[in-house]
């Protein structure tokens, strides 16, 4: 999830209150406080929450949510006279454009510390990793409208950004280090999309990098924003970026996008309205609230409202891409109402509880491996294929290995992951700079094909990790298990050739350990040896072999 750094100076400034009541009341919002400094704090917030990659965005929010501002805000956008034309050559690579114009916006060291951030962050989350949608941001002065987007062939040149020579597209694609990172979106194109301007001189190649003659500095007071994609994250991401410059104090003007078949006027910051039920309202939250008190939850979180009866119409800024149903706008209600204020019952049906099986041995497994001096971590139960199998040396297969998601947010994040030692070698890429030796080690659930299992996963790294270390650990871990074991030669691709083995207890495989493939770990880009071992302890669960 996005952490997003926010500094005091700013923060107070803009939200109007001090530091002690944001601490006290961000939280509340729906965010994590990841670390507080003396000059700023690192905030985690959901991905369904974009508009709050930003210090305006968060700033907004707090001033609606503290009572010093009320309701909803209109922003207005001014006409202009601006146009993109788009060719009918970008249909099958990146259909998609929309822009805007932010003028007087003045932008100082803050400023442009906010836009990289939060062009980052969308593109990582609603944009996929550029796959889906991403933001070219620009010097307006240096921008000659009409604009032309199009396509180029790759020995078509110009000077990307960070960069004093021109390069050719596939110069870019091959050595500018935004285009090795992203070459794989438009991989398998012949033609690729450009941006040009009426002095036919580059503004963009999208989504890999600007040009550098319309880098935003400090001291620019005029921008020039375009997305491109393929759906309405496009529109979403324009949207939040209008309403975070309008909040600088910046004036919008519209673009208009001519297409072969029609002509588009964006942004367009209208809101959407939803009608929500007051039956509903208290069937969900379990809360009777009365007109005073949804009034005051609603216009906390901004949004504008209209009574009709039992029915409440309520307008959706557009900023907030995440409403997309009544039951959101009733989420946001017990959330300006206050989680804090509701207070928790027993059910009405009565139950005996007991502890589940596999939480008493997640604590025995967990008392043990503290006991060996290892550090306990959480890694995300997300990950993706190529990092799980291909990076690994292993195979899996769809549904019989694993489980994919249907809407993953992110490419990092596409399947549930099926072990844990794969994502503990991610974690030591992170903190291969920190102090060896490192011992990690958790326990947690992965999901199997369509079954769920425990397992207890650990790492070890240091200048002489080996492959007998690491079994007098899974030995210990054995024994305080009270378990007879053995040790087999394994086929893993994770481990070296020979310098694996797999854990049997009777004739049942229950893990593996050894020494981590050189190949595996030059893809995590770790330079000191790695062993670990892997234990499903829901085999042993399954079988008995553990009372």
């Amino acid at each position: 999830m996005p952490v997003v750094t926010l500094y005091w100076n700013e923060l107070e400034r803009m939200v109007g209150s001090d530091r002690k009541k944001i601490l006290e009341r961000l939280p509340m919002l729906g965010c994590d406080i990841e670390r507080v400094f003396e000059d700023r704090i690192d905030v985690e917030f959901f991905p369904n929450r974009p508009d709050l990659y930003s210090v305006e965005g968060v700033a907004r929010a707090l001033r609606g949510f503290l009572d010093i501002e009320f309701g909803y805000r209109n922003y207005s956008v001014k006409s202009g006279n601006w146009k993109i034309y788009v060719d009918s050559s970008v249909d099958k690579i990146r259909p998609r454009i929309v822009g805007c114009i932010v003028k007087h916006v003045n932008v100082d060291e803050d400023i442009l510390r906010s836009i990289i951030q939060i062009q980052e962050d969308l593109h990582w989350t609603i944009g996929r990793n550029r796959r889906k949608m991403a933001i070219g941001i620009h010097d307006l002065s240096r921008v000659h409208f009409p604009l032309r987007y199009t396509t180029v062939k790759g020995d078509f040149s110009f000077v990307p950004l960070d960069f004093r020579k021109e390069m050719s597209v596939s110069e870019i694609l091959r050595d500018h280090p935004k285009g090795k990172e992203y070459s794989f979106i438009l991989e398998g194109f012949n033609d690729y999309p450009m941006i040009i301007d009426a002095k036919d001189e580059v503004i963009s190649f999208p989504p890999i990098i600007n040009a550098e003659k319309t880098r935003v500095r400090e001291g620019t007071s005029d921008l020039f924003i375009d997305v491109t994609g393929f759906d309405k994250n496009v529109d979403r991401a324009l949207k939040i970026l209008t309403a975070m410059f309008s909040d600088r104090g910046g004036t919008i003007e519209s673009v208009e996008i001519i297409y072969p078949e029609r002509n588009e006027v964006t942004p367009d910051m209208s809101p959407e309205r939803l009608e929500v039920n007051r039956k509903e309202i208290e069937s969900l939250l379990g809360l009777k609230l009365d007109d005073d008190e949804i009034k005051l939850a609603l216009g906390r979180m901004r949004y504008g409202f209209e009574f009709r009866n039992d029915r409440i119409e309520v307008l959706v800024p557009p900023y907030r891409a995440d409403i997309m149903h009544p039951w959101d706008v009733i989420e946001d209600i017990a959330i300006g109402y206050g989680y804090d204020r509701i207070h928790p019952r027993y059910p009405s049906t009565q139950g005996i509880g007991r502890e589940h099986e596999w939480n008493y041995w997640r604590d025995a497994v967990r008392e043990i491996m503290l006991g060996l001096g290892f550090t306990e971590v959480i890694t995300f139960t997300l990950t993706n294929k190529r990092m799980l199998y291909q990076y690994m040396n292993r195979e899996g297969k769809e549904w019989e290995d694993f489980v994919p998601l249907m809407h993953p947010l992110t490419e990092d994040h596409t399947i549930i992951r099926t072990d844990i030692l794969p994502k503990l070698i991610e974690l030591l890429r992170y903190n291969k700079h920190e102090a060896m030796p490192q011992m990690i080690f958790e326990v947690g659930d992965v999901v199997v094909g369509t079954r769920n299992r425990l397992r207890l996963g650990a790492c070890i790294t240091h200048a002489r990790a080996n492959f007998s270390e690491i079994r007098s650990f899974v030995q210990a871990v054995m024994h305080e298990l009270d378990l007879e074991w053995e040790a087999k030669r394994s086929d893993d691709g994770i481990f070296i050739r020979g310098r694996g083995a797999d854990i049997f207890v009777g004739k049942k495989k229950v893990g593996g350990f050894g020494e981590v493939s050189p190949d595996v770990l030059e893809r995590f880009e770790i330079t000191m040896p790695v062993s670990g071992f892997e234990l499903d302890l829901s085999l042993l669960f399954d079988t008995g072999l553990v009372i």
